[in-house]
């Protein structure tokens, strides 16, 4: 019977042995605790748990979704007086979920769920992807809002979690959780509106305070997937913004939850917050992408006012692991789809699989899918920790040095996490297009009929780039993070650069030679936009190396004008990043699991060519058109030359 998991041999290597278990489930389970008489006794015993839970879910997409998806993609969601109405096959299938309790895999027992790690949720995410994307992007906003709940409730400290065995008395929203663990709700984060997208200061939906404390809510939201959820995480004004700065504006966001309706025990519906719209969309036609007004919708703040873009950042980073794992199972479909086309498609004497240009293709899909995957597992596995590592600090009983720990290695996950997770995003995206676009192309003019599976593909992915953050802001976080940490700290960047130059060099393994290679690469290219965003600014350091740079760096930056170069190239930036980074995680396995090492060399033999035109793409282009730009328009930052 058709296993999606069990006929995936990388992503078995990620659970048998590129998951750090021992670590997630000592924390997950709160150190084995023994007054946890539900939970399990050793790590063992839990890994094989979830072996079971994803054999299951992989034989349970490939047969009872798999084979309905141009049914779903046909058949689409519709808003009937109202409310959205699921076809019957993508009802039954999610009726099917409930059933399985899948809902609240991740949820702790004491709230209903199963208590699983995040990175096995995340990893169910990517088969129920590949059986069919629209169908996970529902699924995803189940547990995934759950889980906010109770990051939020523990972040803002309005949870009582028993610090001696981690389990939790009390939640703010408990109700609301249990709800959603059970599969009778679900719930969608609410930023998008007509006038602000990824521009969040322009957000206009307003938040405000009777006399008596209460908050409501009123403005309108579009493109909220799942908007037809009951419990909807809102982004709102509750401080006028600052009109002379162009980001002043985040200051004054707020988070809040808002219940858009109510059942009474009958079944019958009050709407709070009406649905103003249900879109008709290229593809995830098994989603349902909603508009929303709210007017004076009672609301319940999240935090402390002002704290809204900080609470939408966790949001957002989850939001965008899991996008990176939905990219996973969609190019995993595209690459299977046209493997098997291309094994039976005969063409000049042989099938196509074994014509050359057919044959790279395929290998670059393949390659490119193991790298993707290399992001999607350390940026889940980090991103994890370093959220569970908090709640055990912030709630648990330690002593000063345990706690300094703690805090340590909880650190060191954040950082990596955020190095990795706009890198996953921008990667996981733009190549799920690439792949259902080579899947097309692979099948000839029958990729472009119905009757076949690439055009649906193709649909479908060319939202990925786009939702939960664009891959141009993908590129300018990366940018912004990446040459931050230099200006802050330029006598650490020289000291990486000289030992990844040694390393380049005197490494006895060609492999990490040549990943330290791919690493100077990318060094050059930060240095060069460092020394162009410094501009002016260097100036007066002329002749003087950068390790001794003043603090004069750290100050009176201006945006428009300091990083109009950086700005111009951050997406060559982050496409150099992610490549470096994908070595970097291929060649620590390949240290420890030699069978890993030719995933590398594939890698590299892609990675290393792309990085010397990126490199020279950074070092050589862009002057020309920000003389143009700052000609137009003399605000814009006039970039120095030398």
């Amino acid at each position: 019977m058709a296993n999606f998991f069990k006929d995936n041999d990388d992503l078995q290597f990620y659970f048998d042995k590129g998951i750090d278990w021992d670590s997630l489930v000592r924390i997950t389970e709160h150190e084995l605790a023994d007054a946890n008489s539900e939970g399990f006794s050793t790590t063992e015993e839990a890994v094989d748990f979830y072996r079971d839970i994803i054999e299951m879910f992989g034989e349970f997409v490939a047969t009872e979704i798999k084979p309905y998806e141009k049914e779903i993609d046909r058949e689409g969601v519709k808003l009937i007086d109202g409310e959205v109405v699921f076809p019957a096959r993508l009802a039954g299938i999610f009726d099917k979920i409930k059933e399985l309790d899948l809902h609240g895999l991740p949820i702790p027992r004491e709230l209903g769920g199963m208590n699983a790690p995040m990175i096995l949720y995340f990893m169910n995410s990517e088969l129920m992807a590949r059986a069919d994307v629209s169908a996970m992007a529902h699924h995803g906003f189940h547990a995934g809002i759950g889980m906010a709940m109770l990051v939020f409730s523990a972040i803002e400290g309005s949870s009582d979690i028993d610090p001696k065995t981690g389990q939790i008395n009390e939640t703010r929203w408990r109700k609301a959780i249990e709800e959603i663990a059970a599969g009778e709700a679900w719930g969608c984060m609410d930023i998008t509106e007509p006038d602000a997208g990824s521009d969040m200061a322009a957000l206009r939906a307003v938040g405000e305070q009777d006399a008596d404390g209460n908050w409501y809510l009123t403005g309108e939201k579009i493109f909220i997937t799942s908007g037809h959820g009951k419990y909807h995480f809102v982004i709102a004004r509750t401080e006028e913004a600052d009109a002379s700065d162009p980001t002043g504006g985040l200051n004054g966001l707020s988070m809040f939850l808002v219940k858009a309706y109510d059942d009474d025990e009958n079944g019958n519906r009050t709407r709070i917050v009406p649905l103003s719209r249900v879109e008709e969309k290229l593809g995830h036609h098994g989603s349902a992408t909603c508009g929303l007004v709210f007017d004076k919708a009672p609301a319940e703040l999240v935090g402390k006012r002002g704290e809204g873009f900080k609470y939408m950042l966790t949001l957002m980073n989850n939001a965008r692991v899991g996008v990176g794992f939905e990219c996973l199972g969609l190019s995993e479909s595209a690459y299977r789809t046209a493997l098997a086309y291309a094994a039976e498609r005969g063409s000049m004497g042989k099938t196509i699989d074994r014509h050359e240009m057919i044959a790279e293709y395929l290998e670059t899909m393949k390659t490119e899918i193991q790298g993707v995957r290399a992001m999607a597992v350390a940026a889940g596995f980090h991103e994890e920790m370093s959220q569970k590592l908090g709640i055990a600090i912030r709630y648990g009983e330690l002593d000063d040095v345990e706690k300094a720990s703690m805090e340590r290695l909880m650190k060191s996950h954040q950082r990596k996490a955020r190095r990795i997770t706009p890198l996953l995003k921008y990667f996981g995206a733009e190549k799920a297009v690439a792949h259902a676009r080579t899947a097309l192309q692979i099948h000839g003019g029958n990729g472009y009929i119905t009757e076949y599976l690439p055009e649906k593909l193709v649909r479908d992915a060319l939202v990925m780039p786009i939702y939960e953050g664009t891959s141009q802001i993908q590129g300018l976080m990366a940018m912004k993070d990446t040459l931050g940490g230099i200006i802050k700290n330029p006598q650490a960047f020289v000291r990486r650069m000289a030992q990844t130059r040694w390393r380049a060099l005197s490494s006895r393994n060609p492999l990490e030679r040549r990943v330290a290679q791919l690493q100077t690469l990318s060094f050059g290219a930060q240095q060069h936009l460092v020394l162009k965003t410094a501009g002016a600014k260097v100036k007066g350091l002329r002749g003087k190396p950068i390790a001794e740079w003043s603090d004069e760096l750290t100050k009176n930056w201006d945006p428009k004008r300091d990083f109009a170069f950086a700005m111009l190239h951050a997406e060559r930036l982050i496409q150099l990043l992610g490549d470096v980074v994908i070595a970097e995680l291929l060649l620590e396995q390949a240290s420890k699991h030699p069978e890993r090492a030719e995933v590398l060399e594939r890698h590299l033999e892609r990675a290393e060519p792309r990085a010397r035109y990126l490199h020279d793409q950074i070092t050589t282009t862009g002057q020309r058109l920000l003389d143009k730009l700052s000609a137009a328009a003399p605000e814009v930052a006039d970039q120095a030359a030398e």
